[in-house]
């Protein structure tokens, strides 16, 4: 078995960007004239000092623990000399005292507050570095080649808002051929990713081992529920696991079992098409099933593409609410060759899809037969 590997370059895990100096500074000093203008043109400008607290904690919030430190000082700094040399009122020293103090507190407190801020963040980062270490070092960098298939393909777990994404993928070749898997783990972070490695690790496995798909996706369905019962003593939420798995070999027809999942589009002759595919239950909740489970067959000559994603794709939408329209963009997609389509396809979608929350994972695979075949 031959096996063609590529690494795919990742962007780095950043914190909470932080104002460069000269921002700071504008900002710091913008802030003080105006409340300075503003006590003087209404004759309270002792009192309108206490706005000036808002600079320490906004600092906290924004900047690093340096700058916060500066912020806060310059704030201590004009309250004492303004309390101290333009306040003429001697008989309230008391009032004076306690508002130099309250500044006080809060600077430091402010400048606590950013560590803490600052600590978590870090740690969080480590967390996801780690997370998405291991995801990358468990998941084949694409393409892949095996005796029946190659398998051209993109996968992006957002990370802004969540440790990892939980879509997996994997190709193993097999004495009965190449088996594809394509998932997609309940929820998201290191929970998911947990079941995602137990579903991986048991196709490696099964792949080798299980003659039949149904076997393989049984053999599947019981990792899950191991996992599930691991989690559940641990505290932790179950999940399931949609998946589609997809065998070829030299025949001319590909063997399907879809598990809950998105079913494949497939490209023949400049037309896209899906099969019609019997949907099962996601990984993991087997025993709720009605019926056992069902391979089904579609034509898998050669040149002919079967394109295999994730929900993340299907479920992008527009600012609108419009889904993304897979197969009317597929459709215009297809001079693209199988190893420019993947990534073409993402990008249309990313770029359809709304900021403010129109995206999820995505995997998207091509599998093609080997050139040699």
């Amino acid at each position: 078995m031959a096996r063609i590997r590529r690494t795919r370059s990742v962007d780095a895990l950043d914190a909470i960007e932080p104002p460069d100096t000269v921002q700071m500074l504008v900002g710091v000093v913008s802030v003080t004239v105006l409340v300075e203008f503003l006590g003087l043109v209404s004759g309270s400008e002792v009192w309108l000092l206490g706005l000036l607290v808002f600079l320490p904690g906004t600092a906290s919030a924004l900047c690093t623990v340096r700058q916060t430190t500066f912020v806060a000082v310059w704030t201590t700094l004009v309250v004492t000399f303004t309390v101290l040399v333009r306040d003429t009122d001697v008989g309230r020293w008391l009032d004076r005292a306690l508002l130099v103090l309250l500044t006080l507190a809060l600077g430091a407190t402010s400048v606590y507050a950013c560590r803490r801020r600052l600590g978590r963040e870090h740690e969080m980062l480590r967390l996801r570095s780690t997370a998405a270490a291991m995801q990358r070092h468990i998941l084949h960098p694409l393409p892949v080649l095996t005796d029946d298939v190659l398998v051209n393909g993109v996968y992006e777990p957002l990370q802004e808002d969540r440790l990892v994404g939980g879509d997996i993928y994997d190709v193993v070749d097999s004495p009965w051929g190449s088996r594809v898997l394509i998932g997609d783990v309940q929820g998201k972070g290191l929970a998911a990713v947990g079941a995602a490695f137990a579903v991986i690790g048991a196709f490696r496995e099964a792949a080798y081992r299980e003659p039949t798909l149904t076997a393989l996706v049984d053999a599947l369905d019981a990792a899950v529920v191991r996992h599930n019962s691991h989690a559940e003593q641990a505290g932790d939420d179950e999940r399931f696991v949609t998946a589609l798995v997809v065998g070829v070999d030299a025949g001319p027809e590909a063997q399907l079992v879809n598990c809950g999942h998105v079913p494949p589009r497939l490209v023949r002759d400049g037309v896209v098409s899906t099969p019609p595919l019997d949907s099962g239950v996601p990984l993991g909740l087997a025993e709720l099933a009605d019926a056992p489970t069902t391979v089904n067959w579609c034509p898998f000559p050669e040149g002919s593409t079967l394109l295999l994603t994730t929900d993340g794709l299907d479920e992008t939408r527009s600012a609108d609410g419009t889904f993304y329209p897979v197969e009317e963009r597929l459709t215009g997609h297809l001079g693209l060759s199988p190893a420019e389509l993947p990534r073409a396809l993402y990008e249309d979608a990313r770029a359809f899809g709304d900021d403010d929350g129109g995206h999820d994972d995505v995997a998207v695979l091509t599998v093609r037969r080997s050139p040699h075949r």
